[in-house]
């Protein structure tokens, strides 16, 4: 728990104390697409698969801010310094800095309480290095749509 508290802390402080980017509306649909993908994700893999869990394998009152407040400032770090109109070897480069720190972070939160939070069942790093680059390019694609939905209203 205790590593979990920290990380919720810290990219909090990152996210909001950093963004040059990203407006209100903008950052609180991320936060709501955020906690909606992994809501549905975690029901699947998560509830009725077992492929992994924080804390325990139930639904426990402490994966709470795991599922709300961990994820969301992630992304909006990951857009807040997204090279938009840069090469897309640059680009490209971004996608896997980030997915590197990603799995870094993931191998931390397999530590052993109070530092860690996360546990595997049958899901592993792997998988993760595969859905990874997926889950930014959501993400990212969710943000240009706001971004687009924005202009339109204006």
């Amino acid at each position: 728990m205790i590593g979990l508290i920290i990380a919720v802390i810290l990219f909090n402080f990152i996210a909001f104390r950093t963004n040059k980017r990203l407006t209100k509306n903008q950052i609180v649909h991320i936060w709501a697409f955020t906690i909606s993908l992994q809501g549905l994700a975690d029901l699947f893999i998560d509830v009725k698969y077992h492929g992994y869990w924080y804390f325990t394998k139930e639904v426990v009152w402490s994966s709470l801010p795991a599922l709300t407040v961990l994820i969301p400032p992630v992304n909006m770090i990951f857009l807040n310094y997204y090279p938009f109109g840069s090469t897309l070897f640059k680009r490209f480069m971004y996608y896997v800095y980030w997915v590197i720190f990603m799995l870094i972070y993931e191998i931390i939160t397999l530590m052993p309480e109070p530092w860690g939070y996360f546990n595997y069942g049958w899901w592993n790093l792997w998988y993760s290095a595969f859905v990874d680059p997926f889950l930014l390019m959501f993400v990212l694609n969710y943000y240009k749509w706001i971004c687009k939905i924005e202009k339109e209203i204006l």
